[in-house]
């Protein structure tokens, strides 16, 4: 009787602790305090730093190397949201303050994504793009 109790405790235990793990797995949830939280800080400054260095590479590649005043390198701000998710890694979704020297430093807002995976020291840019509200609800 005390084996078949505690096969059934054991049972309820485990489906117990997989319902609840299914709902977080998976799920991008916020990450509080972002404007002290360092780590996320630095990723914000990849992202901008990773999209200037695209731009300048477009730049030699299809403008001669001469500047495009459409296309102006951006000066970091702050990360000012965030959400994390699990992946393979982990996936950061950012909301980014920056500005050009062209818009008299006022800042835009963009959308990141980068993924990190410390066992491979290993950060990449998935997506930087103007701010909308339609790609930053990640609740996947």
């Amino acid at each position: 009787m005390a084996a078949v109790t505690l096969t059934i405790l054991f049972t309820s235990l485990c489906l117990l602790s997989t319902a609840s793990c299914r709902t977080m797995v998976g799920r991008a949830t916020e990450i509080a305090d972002v404007k002290a939280n360092k780590e996320v800080q630095e990723l914000g400054k990849f992202a901008v730093e990773k999209y200037n260095e695209g731009l300048r590479l477009w730049q030699i590649s299809f403008n001669g190397g001469e500047e495009d005043h459409g296309q102006e390198k951006l000066q970091f701000g702050e990360v000012v949201e965030a959400k994390q998710q699990v992946v393979s890694g982990m996936k950061y979704y950012l909301k980014i303050s920056a500005t050009t020297k062209r818009e008299n430093g006022v800042p835009k807002m963009f959308n990141s994504v980068v993924v990190v995976k410390p066992w491979l020291r290993s950060k990449e840019l998935l997506h930087f793009g103007p701010y909308s509200t339609s790609s930053s609800s990640h609740s996947q």
